[in-house]
């Protein structure tokens, strides 16, 4: 029997559906969410695993932005800079500080959080070094490491806000002890304990968890604010500097001002020493008024 010349495109049509059935869904852009280990933020090990303020956040952004694959990596910081400069990766960090340098490569979010400033922590039994540069709480940093053989540990490539940025940029190279890898900031508790380090630059949440965490009584560590460096400073999400990177921060600042007014504040606030709680929550709704 003839088919009609009308019905075979159709027959043929019929023919190709069930295979197009089975095809695979066009493949998702899958974005890369670069973590260390960065308490209170994020926290990889210990009875607290997971209960860190973007521990709590990173799912909640990945649940509503259901466009993407999602993988989270955990990398250190300098590796999280060499992966963000990359232009052809789709890479993002939830918990960036903007400087100038990196806005030439990292398209940033609106702030998510504001967060208490690093300083100088030191043990007590050498708070006797830094008296003679203590005004009040807060120590002249330029002046301690310019007018002393003292050192001072950072994690390499990280930055503690453009103020206290700027002072370590003006100090001598030999005054600072740069540290690499995982776990920088917890080593250098450890080489501070035994001696080999007198002061550490870090943000004393942060401090606070690892001390404890190392079996040390706070009682034993003195925390200083830098001198002219402002009580907070303010986190971002940034992804490179790329159109889906920029694509994906567009999605993110629809999702943070509910986050950051609602749910991120009590997050960190329970990492505070008890008696900053409340007035860090009374501040924190400030923060964002005007924007």
């Amino acid at each position: 029997m003839r088919v009609a010349r009308w019905l075979r495109p159709l027959l043929l049509l019929c023919g190709l559906l069930p295979a197009l059935a089975i095809l695979p869904a066009a493949a998702k852009e899958r974005i890369w969410w670069l973590v260390r280990d960065l308490p209170p933020f994020t926290i990889f090990e210990g009875p607290e695993k997971g209960q860190g303020v973007v521990d709590r956040l990173l799912p909640q952004l990945i649940a509503q932005m259901p466009e993407y694959d999602h993988s989270i990596v955990r990398v250190n910081r300098a590796r999280g800079i060499q992966m963000l400069q990359d232009a052809s990766s789709f890479t993002c960090d939830p918990t960036l500080l903007w400087t100038q340098e990196r806005a030439g490569y990292v398209h940033f979010s609106m702030p998510l959080l504001g967060v208490m400033s690093g300083g100088l922590v030191v043990r007590k039994e050498d708070e006797a070094l830094l008296a003679p540069f203590l005004t009040g709480h807060e120590v002249d940093l330029h002046g301690l490491l310019n007018q002393t053989s003292l050192k001072l540990g950072i994690v390499a490539e990280r930055s503690y806000g453009t103020q206290i940025d700027e002072v370590l940029r003006q100090l001598p190279d030999a005054s600072l002890s740069r540290h690499y890898g995982n776990d920088a900031t917890a080593n250098q508790l450890q080489m501070q304990r035994l001696g080999r380090l007198h002061m550490v630059m870090g943000y004393w949440p942060e401090v606070r968890y690892l001390i404890q965490q190392q079996g040390g009584l706070l009682a034993d560590y003195h925390f200083h604010p830098v001198q002219g460096v402002n009580p907070y400073q303010f986190l971002h999400v940034g992804c490179s500097n790329s159109p889906l990177g920029r694509e994906a921060i567009a999605h993110i600042d629809q999702l943070l001002p509910t986050l950051r007014r609602d749910t991120l504040p009590g997050l960190y606030a329970r990492w505070l020493d008890p008696q900053l709680q409340e007035d860090y929550l009374e501040q924190s709704k400030q923060f964002f008024k005007g924007e």
